[in-house]
């Protein structure tokens, strides 16, 4: 009959110590320390699991009576390198102390020293379970605290002790479970951001030094085993990587997990020391990595965990990093990356432009069926009323905002009216097919189809960006069009408009992402909405559905990408790039063989072997001209 006391049980740690403590046979209670406002963590359904209100920061824990226990398991500790100093001298030292005066005082067998890696600080080489005071310098709060506890511990002789220094630790090897962002986790946001690289592109980089990481269930079941296994009293285990463990070796991992581009060469270089300063921490404010992190990025250390396999060949194995390594991104992305909001729109406010027809009607409804709360946004209150039935009949959520999104005043009132706004699709529009020579005396083409298609999109979403700052989160999706990327002609005055959107959005990402603001830009190809039904030369061309388009808004709305293109237009695109005169030659051709479509002004479009013909013959004229 075995009994336990543990520190630090509801932490992601200590509460997989103490199921893995209950499920060995013969454990008769595992009494846990606990504050009364931890109660809650404690697991639920085993009457072993004993509550013991009390606090690390007081003398005995703040326990009386004592009680009798075998093995007190010494977790509870700041595990934070962002943590202030007295924090962290208060529980990491302090806490200790208090923590060995009780197992001294309810005579406890052995007492469980749960110390870090950290105790070897800047030491430089190989770092066995035997080593530890090597003149080792300690260049913050936690690293310095948790040498100050371990050295406490062994210090003292009124309790036979046992210690294990985990590595880092990350989640669970077969789950992936993490419960906070830390260590390594900090840099997936940018690694992921990678991933919009072509995945084959090489990347060749400096050494980026090596680090030391281990997932949790190997620590616990390492614990469980060497905790009840005959050793000389002071043993010490290293529950780490056996050697050095390159960054690069866990880089690439994530990188595969991700999608994004491998380290292919390490150059003999080595980066530069980084200490924290004000110029660093605005620059890794962006990635969301902690200026407090950086220069623990490089660990000098080697350390050398050869006594520890041994103590539990047979029993207990560490996986190798990239076996599990998608396993940890899997759970990131689902459960803390901190864009995670991004990709789920239950329950998300959003608010949706030209709602009342075609894309916006389309996409209204879709969102509606995932669960969010629709805000329908268009002139015609009639036709908004009838989408938002269709979304309620079906068992969503939606709110009618009718408005004339070209009038400031009406703009000002809707922002004040919708509240609160998660995202927001910017789809109404306006698109005019005229050729430029014949609006040479039609400059308010251009003034209303950038009011609608600029300034009105522009105005409202300067109107719910504070709100979206102070919360942290927003996203913006702006529908624009496949013709940004062909240059589509006698769409000059569309082209413009949807030009000036996209680009405000871009630039404007750029200055917002630290807030938790992101933009996406949706190049709409050709759409079969009572939009083109003026345009005659359409009714036989190939265009997509409002429902297909829908898709492509609501794969914007749920990742991270700042463009959602067809791969159509980016063909175009790079032809553009690569070819320009091609590109130019092509589409004026592509112009002279369909008709006009202004009223006043409708053409027939020219034959085809005149087309062809005149673009042979006038290029070459012109440059016989031209000798």
């Amino acid at each position: 009959m075995t009994t336990y006391f543990v520190t630090g049980a509801t932490g992601f740690l200590g509460r997989r110590l103490v199921e893995r403590l209950l499920a060995r046979p013969g454990t008769t209670a595992v009494h846990v320390l606990v504050r009364a406002r931890s109660l809650p963590k404690l697991p639920a359904g085993d009457q072993r699991v004993v509550p013991v209100v009390g606090d690390l920061r007081e003398p005995g824990l703040g326990l009386d009576p004592l009680p009798p226990v075998d093995h007190v398991v010494h977790l509870g500790a700041v595990y934070d390198l962002t943590a202030a100093a007295a924090d962290n001298q208060a529980v990491n030292v302090g806490g200790t102390a208090n923590a060995v005066d009780f197992a001294a005082s309810a005579g406890a067998r052995l007492f469980h020293h749960v110390s870090s890696v950290a105790v070897a600080g800047d030491h430089r080489g190989r770092f066995t379970e035997r080593d530890f005071d090597l003149g080792q310098r300690h260049h913050s709060p936690y690293h310095a605290t948790k040498f100050a506890a371990e050295k406490l511990v062994r210090a003292q002789d009124r309790v036979p002790y046992r210690i294990y220094r985990p590595a880092a630790v990350v989640g669970d090897s077969r789950t992936g479970e993490m419960d906070k962002v830390d260590g390594p986790y900090y840099f997936l946001p940018a690694i992921a951001r990678l991933a919009r690289l072509p995945r084959a592109l090489p990347l060749v980089l400096p050494d980026l030094g090596a680090t030391n990481v281990v997932p949790v269930d190997y620590v616990v079941e390492a614990m469980a085993h060497l905790m009840h296994v005959e050793a000389p009293n002071g043993t010490t285990y290293h529950l780490t990587h056996n050697g050095r463990q390159p960054t690069t070796e866990v880089y690439n991992a994530f990188a595969d997990a991700l999608g994004a581009p491998r380290v292919a060469v390490t150059l003999p270089v080595r980066l530069p020391a980084l200490r924290p300063g004000p110029a660093l921490a605005a620059a890794l404010a962006e990635t969301g990595v902690p200026a407090e992190v950086v220069p623990h990025l490089d660990m000098p250390t080697v350390f050398d965990s050869t006594a520890t396999e041994a103590a539990l060949a047979g029993a207990v194995r560490l996986p190798p990093f990239a076996t599990y390594a998608a396993r940890l991104v899997r759970h990131w992305s689902e459960h803390l990356d901190p864009e995670r909001a991004g990709r789920g729109l239950r329950g998300r406010r959003v608010a949706v432009t030209g709602a009342s027809s075609g894309i916006g009607r389309a996409t209204a409804l879709a969102l509606g069926a995932r669960g969010a709360h629709v805000l329908l946004i268009a002139r015609r209150a009639d036709e908004l009323a009838e989408v938002a039935g269709l979304i309620t009949t079906a068992g969503g959520s939606a709110r009618t905002h009718p408005c004339d999104l070209t009038d400031a005043d009406a703009v000002d009132a809707l922002v004040k009216d919708l509240g609160a706004v998660d995202m927001l699709v910017n789809n109404a529009g306006r698109s005019i097919r005229r050729s430029v020579h014949l609006s040479v005396d039609r400059m308010h083409d251009f003034e209303r189809t950038m009011s609608l298609n600029y300034f009105a999109p522009l105005r409202l979403t300067l109107g719910l960006l504070p709100g979206m700052r102070s919360r942290g989160f927003g996203r913006i999706v702006n529908v624009t069009t496949m013709g940004l990327q062909s240059d589509t002609p006698r769409f000059a005055a569309y082209l413009a408009s949807k030009g000036a959107l996209e680009h405000f959005g871009r630039a404007a990402g750029r200055e917002l992402l630290a807030d938790g603001v992101t933009f996406c830009s949706v190049r709409m190809p050709l759409v079969r909405t009572p939009m083109i039904k003026a345009t005659d030369a359409y009714r036989s061309v190939p265009a997509f559905s409002p429902d297909t388009a829908a898709r492509m808004i609501i794969d914007a709305l749920e990742g991270t990408a700042e463009v959602v293109q067809r791969p159509e237009g980016l063909a175009l695109e790079l032809l553009r790039a690569l070819s320009p005169a091609l590109h130019r030659q092509a589409l004026n051709l592509a112009h002279r063989l369909t008709p006009e479509s202004a009223p006043e002004a409708r053409t027939r479009a020219e034959h085809p072997a005149a087309v062809l013909v005149s673009a042979v013959v006038r290029p070459l004229w012109r440059g016989l001209r031209g000798r």
